[in-house]
């Protein structure tokens, strides 16, 4: 760089002329301007210049390679308020400071000899700053960066709430029936306390899984009960607590009021998704998202809104795809998604991407931002300018593409709760969502005529479809379609109605016989009708039995639906099961093979088994007004959601 480029950078602003003097002066009038006695020769700027650069080179040295940069960094640059000039006054110009005898070639000698002061003290702070560093232990050191790593997050999180729009204020207005009134009856009381506290036993139930995770898991997942240590399912991420958050719910309607405490305390001071992981969408929606949201409408306790909010917003990267249908697995940190690689040629999967239509309905109903429901019903009308085989949804979606992938139809593993998630859609929205009830009968009508089938020995089941030709296999999972079909049977055609009430009987039936027909009475992961065996696993991988409640669930809704008493009764052979086989020191654990004669344990207390199973068998044995269906639906994990009914945005704006 030319000499004479470099000399604006240390002329004075004392006025327009160059060097300090007036405008004009000089000798000769076009030679070199006069110096004034306060102005710098030309070796000396060279040597201000190079002063000037072995600080930014040591500055710089000190921030990228010594341990405690950011320390280093405050003090260099950051450390006295008091070194900065002040602030021009109003109106852009600047403030000039008092000038006794000097003129403009005097400011510009003190302006110098000030930079060079600033300097000099700067350079030596930082080389004593890095000096102390250096003579500091190593444990020092590492506490050092840890204190300012902690304080710079906790800064950051400051900003990052100042500057965020909070959520709308919202009065909280407790749903109808989110308490019930005692069983009239004292015998289906007594039972129901039974779920709670057992006959031959002083602990309770949910107690006995709750206090088992609490003791040996607390804060972790899942709970290892033969173990007695914590599990943790990588579906989740780094993000912990799961049996905490899945759990909450059942804690209050239980009325278990201590627990519902300490477990709203850890959500509020530990729950956290700020996490460099990669999580499973759908899991971590339907557990957290839906956990969260139910403790909400439940309790009104305020965490549990902006928690799922939060949550709710770390999701949204994953429908960053040409279709707009989302990944499967996420990385909420860096917001980059990918889908399973063992699902069809990169497919998204219809009962995960089918199955946040009602949470995230309810975080744009709480939070005031349409982003969440404008996703979901942006997938609808994906699915709607499909072509669909048969009138069937096959499992498997390319969100790049936007095309089927391999036509396999499932009612369980894979394609259930998107059905679940159609109806309930159209019953959360107070019966208005036309299109997921439209979308919900023209698919129970293409199930009826291509995979129920009814065995030789009388028993309805549900296969699955491949590419046109059925496998007669129905899965535990599968099982949640009996209550399901019973509670859309108000909504069906007026002919029909009748019609579903009994198609959900008879998969209930066909459900209690796959239980019925092994030693533990607790039923296999699948089941098949073929080969002369009806509602039996004929293959080793398919006889576990993990907590599973989906047959729980479907003697639930009948019974509510019908008040057949028989569904009590199944629901009692079940609990019974349950503390027999499952049932041990630790808390509760699945069962490898329910056909064996001697219980071989899988050492996991499912976090559903709280959520769903005992939830289940609790509102069984309850009166109709706990959580009536007229008032909630259950999201696919058990958790309670609010209908959104007509005219409860109008009561609210009224009572602002």
């Amino acid at each position: 760089m030319p000499a004479a480029s470099l000399l604006p950078l240390f002329g004075s602003a004392a006025g327009p002329g160059t060097l300090g003097g007036p405008a004009g002066s000089g000798a000769g009038g076009g030679g070199r301007k006069a110096a004034g006695p306060g102005a710098f020769r030309l070796t000396e700027k060279f040597v201000l210049l190079l002063v000037f650069s072995a600080f930014i080179t040591l500055c710089f040295g000190a921030i990228f390679f010594l341990p405690d940069s950011s320390k280093l960094l405050s003090g260099v640059f950051f450390h006295s308020a008091a070194l900065q000039p002040p602030p021009p006054p109003p109106g852009g110009q600047p403030r000039a400071p008092p000038q006794p005898g000097g003129g403009p070639a005097a400011a510009a000698a003190a302006g110098g000899a000030g930079s060079l002061e600033r300097i000099r003290a700067d350079h030596e702070r930082a080389l004593r700053e890095a000096k102390e560093t250096l003579q500091k232990l190593p444990e020092e050191i590492r506490r050092d960066i840890r204190q300012d790593k902690e304080k710079l997050l906790q800064d950051a999180r400051g900003r990052k709430e100042a500057g965020a729009p909070g959520l709308p204020q919202r009065l909280f207005r407790q749903p109808v029936g989110a308490v019930g009134q005692e069983p009239a009856d004292p015998d289906v009381r007594q039972r129901r306390e039974k779920i709670k506290e057992l006959y031959w036993s002083d602990d309770q139930m949910m107690k006995h899984a709750w206090d088992n995770y609490k003791r040996y898991a607390w804060g972790l997942n899942e709970l290892k009960p033969i173990s007695k240590q914590g599990h943790s399912s990588n579906l989740f991420g780094n993000i912990q607590g799961a049996t905490i958050v899945d759990a909450l719910d059942t804690l209050y309607i239980m009325e278990m009021k201590e627990e519902f405490k300490e477990a709203t305390e850890w959500v509020e001071k530990n729950l956290d998704f700020n996490v460099n992981a990669e999580i499973s969408v759908f899991e971590v929606n339907i557990r957290f998202v839906g956990g969260l949201l139910s403790a909400y409408y439940l309790s009104g306790e305020e965490v549990f809104r902006k928690k799922a909010v939060e949550l709710g917003e770390k999701l949204l990267p994953a429908f960053n795809t040409p279709t707009g249908i989302p990944w499967a697995l996420l990385n909420i940190k860096s917001g980059i998604g990918r889908n399973w690689p063992w699902a069809s040629g990169g497919s998204s999967i219809l009962a995960e991407f089918g199955t946040l239509h009602l949470e995230f309905v309810h975080l744009s109903h709480l939070s005031g931002n349409p982003v969440f429901a404008e996703k979901v019903m942006n997938i609808r009308k994906v699915l709607n300018r499909l072509d669909k085989p048969e009138g069937l949804y096959p499992n498997y979606l390319n969100p790049s593409s936007g095309q089927w992938g391999q036509h396999h139809v499932s009612i369980g593993g894979l394609g259930d709760s998107f059905y679940e998630y159609l109806l309930k859609a159209w019953l959360m929205s107070d019966k208005t969502d036309e299109d997921g009830k439209k979308m919900y009968y023209d698919a129970v009508q293409a199930i009826e005529t291509h995979l129920i089938r009814k065995s030789s020995g009388g028993l309805t089941y549900i296969a699955e479809w491949k590419g046109g030709l059925l496998e007669h296999k129905m899965g535990h999972l599968t099982c949640f379609a009996g209550g399901m079909f019973a509670l859309g049977a108000d909504g069906a055609p007026s002919d029909k109605t009748g019609h579903h009430i009994e198609l959900g009987a008879e998969i209930a039936r066909t459900c209690h016989e796959s239980y019925d027909r092994t030693r533990m009475k607790l039923g296999p992961e699948a089941f098949r009708f073929d080969g002369g065996v009806e509602a039996i696993a004929t293959r080793q991988n398919e006889k576990y039995y993990i907590l599973r409640p989906e047959v729980i669930e479907t003697y639930m809704y009948m019974w509510r639906l019908t008040h057949d008493p028989k569904y009590r009764e199944w629901g009692w052979e079940a609990v019974e099961a349950l503390e027999k086989h499952c049932r041990v020191d630790g808390g509760y654990s699945g069962i490898r093979d329910v056909y064996n004669n001697h219980e071989s344990h899988d050492d996991v207390q499912q976090s559903f088994f709280l959520s769903e199973t005992l939830k289940y068998l609790y509102l069984l044995f309850s009166e109709d007004d706990l959580l009536p269906f007229e008032h909630w639906v259950f999201n696919t994990e058990a958790h309670p959601l609010p209908v959104l009914h007509k005219d409860d945005g109008n009561k609210e704006e009224n009572q602002k």
